[in-house]
């Protein structure tokens, strides 16, 4: 069993196609179809993998889909842990207008998930320690929102570093129990939970109070255009963003994760894996459908992007 346990208790088949143009009624023809196991927490494993880790992913699991899923898990190079549930993985489906570069997204709310069918996961996570606990993605139909925040405290009880991607009532209660080691929101994600539109530097002063109440460590909070800022009690390092070819935003957060916690598994400093998010990130968008991002691409902009800062840092210290 690997350092990493990636967690996904509502995972999906994901299914991206390609048409010419998107139009009602008619039948139209997709191509370039492509299928992949997908949800936050399995998508992070695959990201890991991707840059040559070990992570395993741990999933809830049931139905026809399910067998699909649990078949496109074992032909990855990751470590599979399957509970079983009752009710059917949900099937998402993605199209890629070619004529106008949009991308329709449709993702069903998943299946209904009882309390007893969690427990197995959660005795699992009691029973063997990890350094890092990755909980990313949306909670299933019958799950408390105070699920993540259980396994936040059972992280702390094991010394893992919990990783949460999640929003809403599910990360508010998160929050409040605190001891989370990395949190990664968008900036909507961030509005959310602060109940109201937020400029960058408000968003930067709301993270930071996260941070002060002890909530959590490290809040890595992505702008879209803007690039992301890493917020923590050191300060606040903020990277722009890396200008690239745009196919797919599909899986662009949990890339990032998957990037950062790569890094920090490598004995990269929080800085570094940063700086590893933003590049994976960015190498996400580059793909298309459901691929996610490529090593190459990740470490080619990797290295652009320090480059580029390095320069940026020269310069002000010239002009000063």
């Amino acid at each position: 069993m690997s350092d990493i346990l990636c967690i996904t208790l509502n995972p999906t088949l994901d299914l991206s196609n390609e048409v010419d143009r998107v139009v009602p009624t008619h039948k139209m023809r997709v191509r370039n179809q492509r299928q992949d196991v997908g949800g936050g927490g399995i998508n992070v494993a695959r990201v890991v993998a991707e840059l040559g880790g070990a992570a395993d992913a741990l999933v809830l699991s049931g139905g026809a889909s399910g067998t699909l899923l649990e078949a496109g898990l074992k032909a990855l190079p990751v470590g599979v842990h399957v509970f079983p549930m009752a009710g059917d993985v949900r099937i998402a489906f993605m199209v890629y207008e070619q004529q106008t570069g949009q991308e329709y997204r449709f993702v069903p709310e998943g299946p209904l998930v009882s309390e007893a069918e969690l427990q197995p996961l959660l005795d699992f996570l009691e029973t063997h320690p990890a350094r890092f606990v990755v909980a990313s993605g949306s909670l299933p139909r019958g799950l408390a929102a105070e699920t993540y925040a259980r396994m936040a405290r059972i992280a702390r009880r094991t010394g893992a570093r919990f990783v949460l991607d999640a929003s809403g009532d599910v990360l508010s209660a998160a929050l409040d129990e605190g001891g989370i080691f990395l949190f990664k929101p968008s900036l909507s994600e961030l509005e959310k939970l602060a109940g109201q539109s937020l400029s960058i530097e408000a968003a930067s002063q709301f993270a930071g109070d996260l941070v002060a109440r002890g909530s959590v460590e490290n809040v890595a909070l992505t702008l879209g255009a803007d690039g992301a800022m890493l917020i923590h009690a050191e300060g606040v390092f903020r990277m722009p963003a890396i200008p690239v070819p745009v196919r797919s935003a599909v899986g662009a957060g949990d890339s990032f994760v998957g990037a950062m916690v790569w890094a920090l598994s490598q004995g990269q400093g929080m800085r570094e894996a940063f700086r590893f998010g933003v590049a994976a990130g960015a190498a996400a968008v580059m793909t298309p459908g459901t691929e996610l991002c490529r090593r190459a691409d990740i470490l080619s902009l990797y290295a652009k992007a320090c480059a580029d800062q390095h320069e940026a840092q020269a310069a002000r210290w010239t002009a000063g």
